[in-house]
């Protein structure tokens, strides 16, 4: 059987205890999440809108692009967390994946390879042919049990319904400890903030009853949610349908903490939205992963991944996250958003 191989913290914890010092030390895990902005291959894919993203489409989306975004895409999720743990990210969540085939190239990309990352995927039903997926390290998370969650959205003026992403939920086993993960890409607010909000509560709410139900029979369940939710972290989908607070000590029984509260009131976001930042990849937990037991994985740090090559250095957008498509102009970029994770630590 491989010998698991564990990674600490730059530093060690030290505690006083007379006139010697005791140190701690930690197993540490980083979970992420990752936009990769239209990541679709070169194929038309039947019944999908991806007509844009083909050698001919208008934004000639040609093998040599498609291997720039792979090789742009695979340097990104190889140093994330890395700076906390050598191991990098043990789970990412991803969205705006066409299919199967792009993950697989991810994971097999020489950046990636030697991580063995393997992968959760279920095609939804979204009009433009993108999913959600999650990326795990088996040599820490084993997976139990996964499906997709339908998310069916109220009819629009015109009574209509339009199909959306499903949400992945994954229940798995980290270094022992049962994880259920949501990875999720709420609705966008196409048509304006308020008219599209309903889409997105509709989401959330899915979500939401899932938590509920896993609660239920686990009350101390560890549970992440992460994604593009398309809304702020003080946005009504989060705060009243999912039910995520920023500040851990007025947390209700059942809400989950929410710690990019405090990034977006100081102004960090992790995209340009209407020519200023917004914060719409969270990733939040439920209470239990706040707590101090020294055999259970907690919440020690939230962070946004950032490198200079990954920043607009010029232009109406500098300092934003550096696109591949300034809309139909090729820009050689990685994504239109910044990466987030979370760090956890467990006692050894």
């Amino acid at each position: 059987m491989q010998r698991k191989k564990f990674f600490f913290l730059g530093f060690l914890l030290a505690f006083c205890c007379g006139a010697f010092a005791q140190t701690k030390q930690y197993k540490v895990v980083n979970i992420g999440f990752y936009n990769l902005e239209n990541f679709y291959d070169t194929v038309h894919q039947h019944g999908v809108n991806d007509y844009e993203f083909l050698p001919e489409g208008k934004k000639r989306y040609t093998g040599q692009v498609y291997l720039d975004k792979l090789n742009n895409l695979s340097s990104v999720i190889k140093d994330i967390g890395t700076a906390i743990s050598p191991e990098g990210l043990t789970i990412l969540g991803v969205s705006e994946i066409e299919n199967r085939s792009v993950l697989e190239d991810l994971a097999n990309h020489p950046n990636l390879k030697s991580r063995n990352y393997k992968i959760v995927h279920y095609d939804s039903p979204d009009a433009r042919g993108v999913d959600v997926a999650l990326f795990y390290n088996p040599t820490h998370f084993t997976v139990l049990d996964s499906r997709p969650l339908r998310v069916d959205l109220p009819p629009d003026a015109n009574g209509y319904r339009h199909k959306t992403r499903d949400i992945l939920w994954v229940k798995g086993s980290l270094d022992g400890q049962t994880f259920h993960i949501f990875v999720n890409h709420w609705p966008s607010r196409l048509g304006g903030e308020a008219a599209s909000a309903p889409n997105r509560a509709a989401a959330a709410q899915v979500c939401r009853q899932m938590i509920d139900s896993i609660s239920q029979s686990e009350p101390a369940a560890s549970i992440v949610v992460m994604g593009d939710l398309n809304d702020n972290p003080t946005n009504e989908s989060i705060t009243k349908v999912l039910k995520a607070g920023g500040n851990q000590d007025k947390l209700k029984a059942g809400e989950l903490f929410n710690p990019w509260v405090s990034f977006y009131n100081k102004g960090i976001g992790t995209l340009a939205y209407q020519d200023a930042w917004a914060l719409f990849d969270q990733i939040m937990i439920s209470q239990p992963l706040l707590g101090k037991k020294d055999d259970q994985f907690r919440f020690y740090r939230a962070n946004i991944f950032k490198r200079d090559d990954m920043i607009q250095s010029s232009g109406k957008y500098k300092g934003y996250p550096k696109r591949t498509y300034d809309f139909d102009n090729y820009a050689g970029g990685f994504s239109d958003h910044f990466p987030t994770y979370l760090t956890f630590i467990k006692a050894l």
